[in-house]
């Protein structure tokens, strides 16, 4: 017996009489109480006999069956916490969407670095996998939006030489425990327990893994059990499904998942989950589009769905083969039977996107071309697809609107009018996507080829074109799409991974034995003088790198650029120009050595400190005062602080306008006249979520048990940056500029104190010496600007006028000659480009050849046009002319410009000029 096998052998099964065996069909191991048993329980070994059967003692709506399984666990010692946003990127930085209960404790809880909220602990965690995009509606059971009810329990081993190294210490429970905890809550809920069966599956995710149960009952998937032991380990002892090596670690979580759908859908046994799930959605839906079933269709559906369990786009090669298998199951012929369910699985999707979307932006994901807004924008327009191909015609803001008020979010005004704004720009996009998708159609149907599916990605991605829309307009061109059935998995995949981790640089090994730097600045962010010893030396290239056993200078990070200032011994004394922190040692960049032992004085840049203290505080304030204005789904998506300026990257699903940007400034000014205390300080962890939640991490995810957070107001994030003592401090905030990054992301970039007035008086300057050439006041520049730039226009277009009939009386001068019975006009007009672009193209109206040169500017230029049907080579022509005074040019055969710096040269060339014409005719 292999060592993981034996981590399924549990005493609890023993004790309670269960037998181990093989699946006859999926080959897979189970355990069960019944001994007759031999099939798994898992489709296809077994059909959904749930379905019109169901097993619980009673029905239950999402709420009520959530409510059950949170109390349950809560009288069996648990704590229930509250569930986290959908977005996980809001506490972590290696993942978009929370896809997992266990989400919420990767990777600080998990890996003992930060204890949990509680210990063991009960959630119900709204979750959203985007893998299932292309399987919803289709196998009656796929959801893209989904609650994991869980439980959890934390623990570490206590064999080990420091216990005391992880947040969390002993073993609160273990395998047995959880199976039996399983059982318990199927018996409460009326299961047979005979009819259950836990299926070893090992499971891998996240960096970890560890033996996982899968708990079967009547066809459905009630649970799975994992039992995260392992972390990933190149030289470790297992190799996992995954191909990757991996070793226990100190820790070992109780991870379980519930699908909160899924036992909705048992408890009740309609034909697919959807029915189960969104009901008042799905009767809306089908009786808007009007889409109605006889009571022989509505037999055939049931049938349908207990074999849907066959349908999974992951695992089949083909959608279309596999419905075929189903059809000719139930003795049906397999076109009919698509025809039948496509639109009611349109309805379903629908229903499933529009709470997907609910849950985004709910919990205030804005539309992007990026990471989490990227994919919101995915499903929104794919649910706008869906919602016309079906002829649904209800608002699609009143479709998400409802899913919002299910789930009970409070800001469905914003919600509504970030679906309405999407909406508008989806349709300017498909205006300008379709002629590129006409473009591409024609180019493969010229090759004979289909449009690849990398071309199809790139379309939905960079235009918002659905694949189906690209094979209407291809067929016009005779071009051919094959779409994949997972067509949108593939293109979420291009957004889900996470942005590499840059690395830190090549640093010695010493640098890692070195104890971790005291950093004063926490201490008095105002001093900017201290004393320290040289811990050691590191020769670069182009200086040194010293370690302290101390400091008051502040590394770079989250935003805020690094102290500079002076390191002195003695004998002598060094410039710091950066510094940096790797693994909590802080390292100076500095021009000399001090030398190792030594005792030295820090002196900071003291100006150059307190304009970084100003303009990131005002960060905060600018951060905060958009939040009112905008609303609060605004938040940090980048921050950089300098020293004359500053910027903050907002999302935001509008461009800002300018009295947007002009109430931001007037709030964040109110705060800096208000001068509020400006708050440090290091609460627990859990405790600052709790009250905060995880718009703390505006400017990024700190580790650690306690977490340093500042205070302004009702401005609350967790920040390691250094800030002066009061908003007052700050002097004012000038919003110097705001426009946009990308979509989705407004940039504003502002400045404070000292740099504020700085910038405010260069746009003085700037204003005052417009005033001076105008001639005008300062306050009457905006209109004598207007004024000047209207009749400056004017002058323009009559300049234009002029140009053209000045170029037709030159036309009519009857100077033309002869060249083998073609006229032409070669004459030299010291004019500019324009003029003599006109008079060419005047001279071609009329059927004579044009050849123009111009000594204006201190060089001579060629133009030279040539009618219809004419044969000579304007191009040639030019090049021959152009070569005279010594340049080049060259142009295509009806027109042509050219040119060299030898002016002297210009009359003898246009001499030539007939002789040239003459034999670029005959040639």
């Amino acid at each position: 017996m292999s060592e993981l096998e034996a981590e399924y052998r549990l005493e609890y099964f023993e004790e309670e009489g269960f037998h181990r065996k093989q699946c006859p069909v999926t080959d897979v191991y189970f355990w069960t109480r019944d001994p007759d048993r031999e099939t798994c329980g898992e489709p296809p070994a077994d059909d959904y006999s749930f379905i019109d059967n169901p097993g619980f003692d009673q029905e239950y709506t999402l709420e009520e069956m959530r409510e059950e399984f949170l109390s349950f666990f809560e009288e069996h010692g648990h704590e229930r916490i509250d569930p986290y946003p959908v977005a996980a990127n809001r506490w972590r930085d290696d993942v978009l969407l929370t896809q997992a209960s266990v989400y919420d404790f990767q990777p600080l809880v998990t890996s003992g670095q930060t204890p949990p909220p509680a210990n063991p602990l009960t959630v119900s965690q709204p979750c959203i996998r985007m893998q299932d995009i292309d399987n919803v509606g289709k196998t009656g059971r796929h959801t893209m939006a989904f609650e994991m009810m869980a439980h959890h329990a934390f623990n570490a081993r206590e064999d080990i030489e420091n216990p005391e190294q992880y947040a969390y210490q002993g073993e609160v429970y273990w395998k047995d425990e959880t199976v039996e905890l399983c059982d318990q809550f199927l018996e409460h809920m009326g299961v047979d327990l005979e009819e259950v069966t836990y299926i070893e599956d090992p499971w891998v995710g996240g960096g970890n893994a560890g033996p996982a149960f899968e708990v079967l009952y009547r066809g459905a998937e009630l649970a799975t059990l994992v039992f995260m032991s392992m972390e990933q380990d190149e030289d470790g002892d297992y190799e996992m499904k995954d191909g990757n090596r991996y070793s226990h670690m100190d820790t070992y979580v109780v991870d379980t998942g519930y699908g909160l759908e899924r036992w909705t859908w048992v408890s009740q046994g309609t034909a697919t989950v959807y029915e189960a799930i969104y009901p008042d959605a799905i009767d809306f839906l089908k009786d808007n589009a009007g889409i109605s079933l006889t009571d022989e269709e509505e037999q055939l559906v049931h049938r349908a769905a207990k074999l849907s369990g066959y349908l999974d786009i992951d695992e089949v090669d083909n959608l279309t083969a596999a419905r075929a298998e189903v059809a000719d199951q139930l003795d049906v012929d397999a076109a009919e039977l698509t025809e039948l369910l496509e639109p009611l699985e349109t309805i379903y999707a629908i229903a499933d996107h529009c709470r997907t979307l609910a849950y985004m932006f709910g919990d205030e994901i804005v539309p992007s071309n990026v990471g989490t807004g990227y994919l919101a924008r995915m499903v929104l327009r794919r649910t706008k697809r869906l919602v016309d191909d079906v002829g649904v015609d209800a608002p699609l803001d009143e479709l998400v609107d409802m899913q919002a008020e299910r789930l009970g979010y409070e800001n469905r005004d914003t919600i509504r009018d970030i679906v309405r704004t999407e909406e508008r720009k989806y349709r300017e996009t498909l205006e300008r996507g379709r002629r590129k998708v006409e473009s591409l159609a024609a180019e493969y149907a010229d090759r004979g080829e289909p449009i690849p599916v990398d071309e199809l990605i790139e379309l939905y991605d960079s235009h918002g074109i659905q694949p189906d829309m690209v094979a209407e307009i291809a067929d016009d061109y005779g071009a051919g799409v094959d779409v994949p059935d997972d067509f949108y998995s593939l293109v979420a995949d291009r957004h889900t991974g996470a942005d590499a981790a840059e690395a830190e640089g090549d640093y010695d090994d010493g640098l890692a034995d070195l104890p971790e730097t005291e950093k004063l600045f926490y201490d008095d962010q105002e001093r900017t003088e201290f004393e320290a010893v040289v811990l050691d030396v590191f020769e670069r290239g182009d200086g040194y790198d010293v370690v302290l056993d101390q400091t008051m200078f502040y590394p770079e990070g989250g935003g805020q650029p690094a102290d500079h200032g002076t390191l002195a011994t003695d004998d002598v004394t060094v410039q710091v120009t950066d510094v940096q922190e790797h693994d909590g040692v802080v390292v100076h960049r500095t021009d000399g050595n001090p030398g190792t032992g030594e005792f030295v004085r820090g002196q900071l840049d003291a100006e150059r400190r307190w304009r970084l203290m100003r303009h990131h505080t005002a960060t905060h304030v600018v951060g905060f005062a958009a939040r009112r204005v905008l609303g609060e789904h605004v938040r940090q998506a980048g921050a950089r602080k300098g020293t004359d300026s500053a910027r903050l990257d907002v999302t935001h699903y509008e461009r800002l306008t300018r009295e947007d940007v002009k109430e931001i400034e007037a709030v964040a000014n109110d705060l800096v006249m208000r001068n509020c205390q400006v708050e440090q300080s290091w609460p627990d962890r859990n405790e600052a979520e709790a009250e905060h939640g995880f718009d703390l991490y505006q400017g990024g995810i700190p580790p650690g048990t306690r977490i340093r957070t500042i205070t302004i107001d009702e401005d609350v994030q967790a920040c390691g940056g250094t800030h002066v003592g009061r908003t007052g401090d700050i002097g004012a905030i000038k919003v110097l500029s705001a426009e946009p990054v990308q979509d989705g992301i407004e940039r504003l970039t502002f400045a404070a104190g000292d740099a504020a007035i700085e910038a405010t008086q260069r746009t003085e300057d700037a204003l005052y010496e417009a005033a001076d050439v105008l001639d005008v006041t300062p306050e009457d520049v905006p209109e004598t600007a207007e004024r000047f730039f209207t009749e400056w226009k004017e002058r323009g277009k009559t300049i234009d006028r002029l140009r053209t009939e000045l170029a037709e009386a030159r036309a009519t001068a009857d100077d033309t000659i002869d060249i083998d019975g073609t006229p032409a006009a070669v004459r030299r007009l010291d004019a500019d480009p324009d003029e003599l672009r006109a008079t060419a193209n005047a001279l071609v109206d009329d059927g004579v050849v044009a050849v123009l040169g111009s000594g204006a500017g201190d060089s001579a230029q060629f133009v030279v046009g040539v009618p219809d049907g004419v044969g000579i080579n304007a191009g040639e022509v030019v090049g021959r002319l152009a070569a005279e005074v010594g340049g080049g040019g060259g142009g295509p055969p009806d027109f042509a410009q050219g040119g060299g710096p030898d002016v002297d040269a210009l009359d003898d060339a246009l001499e030539s000029a007939p002789e040239v014409l003459r034999a670029v005719q005959r040639a």
